[in-house]
């Protein structure tokens, strides 16, 4: 059996757990480097043997070691799927190594704006604009824009901008026309920039996939509040984490949806 994989599951988890520190650090405009990991309930820092992804929280059996207060599931989970994120994109991706790893990235920074998303309704630019920034960088590695080896590698840098010129304009387009009919905001300013560095990695057919499929996903989980009682139709729900699942399922397969654009 290929190791691979599961190597790159290895690096994806603590990958993971630093997406953790992003995601908790990165509202609070506190810096994602320094300190190192701290106990989230009385500030003390997190010995190295008990910051180990997934298992450390498994066998403190989700408390902390120091003030035996619990530690949320959410930190396993986000270490778990940034793991099964890296071994999927390496099975993916993996003739592309370069590409892979940029995709492993990418996907974390989307990872991160979703949960964000959900937590404060904000997106912060660092992922956004950070993603847009290093679509484009990675775009002569990207097998989307005909690049890489014996492709056309030198025209990959126009179609990454135009993905994510393409993706803004879409995200600007539904915002305005959301308002226009809804009379309040529909789609985010955050939403907007995500949309375009999603553009940037995965062109402007992923922008637009990336749009539908976040849509539908959004309004499924919309109709599920409202017949469940947990909403009203005024409550606001995040779109970023929905943008961000299609997104992600773009880097595993880019559907027919927007045709139009390629």
């Amino acid at each position: 059996m290929d190791p691979a994989p599961l190597v790159a599951g290895l690096f994806g988890s603590l990958y993971g757990s630093f997406l953790n520190v992003v995601v908790h650090r990165l509202p609070r405009a506190e810096s994602v480097v320094t300190p190192r990991s701290r106990c989230p309930h009385c500030g003390a820092p997190i010995a190295a043997l008990d910051n180990i992804p997934v298992l450390s929280w498994l066998r403190l059996r989700g408390e902390s070691r120091c003030c035996r207060k619990p530690i949320s599931a959410r930190y396993p989970l986000v270490e778990l799927a940034a793991a099964c994120l890296a071994s999927g994109l390496w099975l993916k991706w993996g003739a592309a190594p370069a590409f892979a790893a940029g995709a492993v990235l990418a996907c974390g920074a989307l990872l991160a704006a979703a949960l964000i998303d959900w937590d404060t309704f904000l997106i912060p630019d660092e992922l956004s604009i950070g993603l847009a920034l290093s679509g484009l960088l990675f775009s002569p590695l990207n097998p989307y824009f005909d690049a890489g080896p014996g492709g056309s590698w030198w025209l990959a840098p126009y179609w990454s901008a135009r993905g994510a010129l393409l993706g803004f304009g879409l995200g600007w387009a539904v915002a305005e026309g959301g308002e226009a009919v809804f009379k309040k905001e529909a789609f985010g300013g955050g939403d907007v920039k995500l949309l375009a560095g999603i553009g940037a990695w995965t062109g402007a057919v992923g922008a637009f996939d990336a749009l539908m499929l976040g849509s539908l996903l959004g309004a499924v989980y919309g109709l599920w509040l409202l017949r469940a009682g947990k909403a009203r139709r005024s409550d606001a729900i995040p779109f970023g984490p929905f943008l961000a699942a299609g997104a992600a399922f773009n880097f595993f397969l880019l559907l027919p949806l927007g045709w139009p654009f390629s």
